[in-house]
């Protein structure tokens, strides 16, 4: 992100904004490869051609925040690496983490990772490092730590069904679980601010939140996220684009300020569950309308979306979660130009 796009984001979030509406996306390997034109282990295999990915979708979409922007990651197989998951990784397909806990029992002997030298981490932060007098001189800069949540990991570490069902039979061990890998999240945001000045942000993704009901929410998910986010930094991003409807109302007090979430809820929903208290970046339907749809139908959609919204203040467009495989230029650009003309 550019100092001006940082800034603009900061007054949006503190309520002092005053310019046009803004736009924004997450985008990563699920997107940015295929559209740039190169397979999934290309990007993930080449800092070369991840940083040109990158570079390419700054410059054809100057205007738009790009969240986290550069992010330098190997897809769900990023921080179950560090802790011994095998990856598996396909020309063309997402990257797959194999299950390392096969019973409950085995977390009792689950160690935490070292982000500094374990798994995959140290080669994401080091293409960072890297890559950092480029993007400059580009003038954007690094300013998030990013990892998935506690939830998310456990999921990959032992199965989603194991966890959920863990969870009912055996409290105590997922709390033991989640322990882990909250002190070992904690490292890495720590390590990935100690490591790059310019960070002032921290996004966590985390879709099991999505999966389980509010009591689960605040005895597993709510404790360990808003440790994670009691962090001096303004600008505090979560994305959980499963079903926010149980767990919403309480993402101000875990400390987020910005939400990235998927179409259970309509905006003016969540802003209303969460007194006005988040920002909402959202929420056109990702894969079903802007993948799939014409750029006219695009076009009518964001306006229809930006009609409903009564908030705009709390606003930057985008699609309900990540950007999704096969969005095209042209479809960016109807949206870019639809929020463009409602204003």
């Amino acid at each position: 992100m550019t100092d001006q796009q940082w800034n603009d984001l900061k007054a949006i979030i503190s309520g002092t904004y005053t310019g046009s509406l803004q736009t924004g996306f997450i985008i990563d390997s699920p997107w940015l490869p295929n559209w740039y034109g190169i397979s999934l282990l290309d990007y993930f295999s080449s800092d070369e051609q991840w940083l040109k990915a990158n570079l390419k979708a700054i410059d054809s979409f100057p205007d738009v925040m790009f969240l986290p922007g550069f992010w330098s990651e190997y897809g769900m197989c990023t921080e179950p690496s560090a802790f011994g998951a095998r990856s598996v990784f396909y020309p063309n397909e997402f990257p797959f983490a194999d299950k390392v806990i096969h019973a409950p029992e085995a977390i009792d002997t689950l160690r935490t990772p070292d982000p500094q030298t374990d798994g995959l981490l140290p080669f994401m932060l080091n293409r960072l490092k890297l890559s950092r007098t480029i993007l400059e001189k580009k003038g954007h800069k690094i300013r998030f730590s990013v990892s998935r949540g506690p939830l998310n990991i456990a999921s990959f570490l032992m199965g989603t069904t194991e966890l959920l069902t863990t969870m009912m039979m055996d409290p105590d061990r997922i709390h033991r679980l989640m322990r882990i890998i909250t002190d070992f999240l904690k490292e890495w945001h720590r390590l990935q601010r100690q490591k790059i000045s310019d960070i002032e942000g921290i996004m966590m993704l985390d879709d099991i939140v999505g999966f389980i009901g509010e009591d689960q929410f605040l005895e597993f998910g709510f404790p360990y996220l808003k440790e994670l986010y009691d962090v001096d930094c303004p600008v505090k991003f979560f994305h959980n684009d499963a079903d926010c409807s149980m767990s919403v109302k309480h993402y101000p007090a875990m400390g987020i300020n910005l939400y990235n979430p998927g179409l259970d809820l309509t905006i003016d929903e969540i802003h209303e569950a969460t007194n006005h208290q988040l920002v909402v970046l959202g929420s056109l339907p990702p894969r079903d309308v802007l993948a799939a749809c014409t750029p006219e139908e695009v076009y009518r959609q964001t306006v229809e979306l930006l009609a409903s919204v009564t908030d705009h203040s709390k606003l930057i467009v985008s699609c309900g979660g990540g950007m999704p495989p096969g969005v095209r230029s042209e479809n960016i650009n109807a949206l870019l130009q639809a929020v463009k003309d409602y204003q």
